[in-house]
């Protein structure tokens, strides 16, 4: 008989970009394990440069990095970071991405318009990721845009249940802020126990980013509290025009919850002066101490983003964690 047998196992590592380490750290925590240690700096003329300080050689690699502001910076470090664990002989790679960085840019409106959620997907390719876990896109449609398992992991458990705990004994709705996320509202809908809908009817110029022209109110919100969802808030105009329109149809108070809390100026502003309850976040993204008010509560994505690597980790189903939806 010749060659040689060896019963191989499995090995775990997580690693973490320097965007957002305090949700890598408590991701690390949950599963049970320590981060790899690394270095990572940048070279004079602002090159990037990262290194492992341990043999990361047939590993099952998950590389957590949040795509927040400088957001170009961390994209490119967590590109070199994949790339180095390829180098180095891993054996599979995981990019985990709780917020995908230019998830807006999913399909041209005009010509001549580049589709940048497509190229994000190219780029980790190349790279040499494996597979993605991402929370909440922007469209479900840009899991087609990675060749290969995309885990589109969902926060609204997290925000659902807090909402319900909260607020369950009250008259409830769910408000989605334009028709292209009724089906998310659904699902809220039903996580709630089956509350009545309503969308916003809203128009964008598509000439001026960030800027909502028009709101409207379709559906039955008088004297209920509304719970108005969003994938992300940005620079907050748009869930703040819905806010103020749900309670002028006679709502009964407005709780607003979003995943990402990317909060690009003035969304501070404008949701503490807004007639709201309060604003329920993710921690997908860092919040700095200035974006952080009264009306804010930050919940923990981690326990669901351990989950789901764990999940990957043994070969189990990261559907069954969403009752088949994912």
């Amino acid at each position: 008989m010749t060659g040689m047998k060896r019963t191989t196992e499995k090995n775990l590592m997580v690693f973490s970009g320097r965007a957002h380490p305090q949700l890598a750290d408590e991701v690390a925590a949950l599963l049970g394990t320590d981060l790899v240690p690394q270095s990572a700096y940048e070279f004079a003329n602002s090159e990037i440069y990262v290194r492992y300080e341990e043999s990361v050689r047939g590993c099952d690699a998950f590389v957590i990095q949040s795509h927040t502001a400088p957001i170009n910076e961390w994209i490119m470090e967590h590109l070199i970071m994949v790339d180095a664990l390829k180098r180095a002989s891993a054996k599979r790679i995981t990019v985990v991405m709780p917020f995908y960085g230019y998830a807006r840019q999913d399909k041209k409106h005009r010509g001549r318009e580049p589709i940048s959620a497509r190229l994000m997907a190219d780029l980790f390719k190349t790279a040499g990721a494996d597979r993605l876990i991402t929370v909440d896109l922007h469209a479900d449609q840009i899991q087609g845009f990675f060749d290969g398992p995309v885990d589109h992991l969902m926060a609204l458990p997290i925000l659902a249940d807090h909402v319900k705990e909260k607020y369950g004994d009250q008259s409830l709705a769910v408000v989605s802020p334009d028709a292209g996320r009724i089906k998310v509202a659904e699902r809220w809908s039903s996580r709630l126990g089956g509350v009545p809908l309503a969308f916003i009817h809203k128009t964008r110029n598509i000439d001026r980013p960030n800027e909502t022209v028009a709101n409207r109110v379709v559906g039955a919100v008088s004297g209920r509290l509304c719970v108005l969802v969003d994938d992300m808030i940005d620079t907050g105009g748009t869930i703040t025009k819905a806010a103020e329109a749900l309670m002028a149809e006679g709502a009964a108070g407005v709780v607003i919850a979003a995943t990402h809390a990317i909060l690009s100026d003035p969304a501070v502003d404008r949701l503490k002066n807004c007639p709201v309850e309060e604003v329920v976040v993710t921690n997908t993204l860092p919040l700095t101490p200035e974006r952080e008010f009264d009306k804010l509560t930050q919940l923990s994505i981690a326990p669901l983003v351990a989950r789901a690597i764990r999940e990957v980790f043994e070969d189990g189903s990261v559907t069954s964690m969403f009752d088949g939806h994912a």
